[in-house]
């Protein structure tokens, strides 16, 4: 295994991600981290669910960009199919890469979506996770 796989391997642990867990991926380009995502489908035991999909999901991976519209309405879109509970990853570009997404711009989209932003970590060489779940109804 290299160091790159190593990388990627507890990154997706870092992710939470589990067997069986079904995973629907919203904001699909050809700029995400390959190996990040086989590392997931391998961690999970099957492909990644697309944006199509309607089988009630696990945990959403939503890759975000500048420029790539309305955050709030991505959120929104990124929970119709997932579980009760169920975890949002939004994947950003690093600071100084291309699309670099400040983090406030997730935290203030968030609790318009109804989620709470818990955590976030360095996932790969040029993309960072911020996790979301359903905020707590009073």
């Amino acid at each position: 295994m290299s160091e790159a796989d190593d990388v990627a391997t507890s990154a997706a642990a870092k992710l939470g991600f589990k067997q069986d867990d079904l995973v629907q991926e919203f904001g699909y380009d050809d700029d995400v981290d390959f190996d990040l995502r086989d590392d997931i489908e391998e961690a999970v035991g099957s492909e990644l669910l697309d944006e199509d999909d309607h089988e009630v999901a696990d945990a959403a991976l939503l890759w975000w960009r500048e420029g790539d519209g309305d955050l709030v309405d991505a959120l929104v879109d990124s929970l119709t199919t997932l579980e009760e509970n169920a975890v949002v990853w939004v994947l950003t570009p690093k600071a100084g890469r291309d699309g670099y997404v400040p983090p406030t711009d997730i935290q203030e989209a968030a609790p318009t979506a109804g989620l709470h932003v818990t955590s976030s970590a360095g996932v790969s060489k040029d993309w960072a996770a911020t996790r979301l779940v359903t905020a707590r109804r009073q």
